[in-house]
């Protein structure tokens, strides 16, 4: 399994950027190879609920990877934590 800890920016459908904090790993299940985790944005000002597939995660040194948005969920009172689906090979 290899992770991925540390600062991320997703590109949604309409081309809004949010930066934030990625936690992310891959998986083998039943032979097939796959990643995801959860990303934590700086500011809950993004509509998550409705963002679904067709979205980019920006790693650093310009890695990138598909997403799509699994669930998401309240942490505190102020954020947020953004369950995460990757598509295709992973960018870390």
């Amino acid at each position: 399994m290899t992770t991925y800890s540390g600062p991320a920016r997703l590109t949604l459908v309409d081309g809004t950027q949010v930066s934030g904090m990625a936690s992310l790993s891959t998986n083998q299940r039943g032979g097939t190879d796959g990643w995801g985790g959860t990303f934590r944005p700086d500011k809950t000002t993004a509509d998550f609920h409705n963002a679904g597939d067709g979205l980019s995660l920006e790693l650093p040194y310009d890695q990138i990877g598909s997403v799509a948005v699994t669930g998401v969920r309240k942490l505190l009172a102020t954020q947020q934590l953004v369950s995460l689906a990757g598509r295709g090979p992973a960018p870390f």
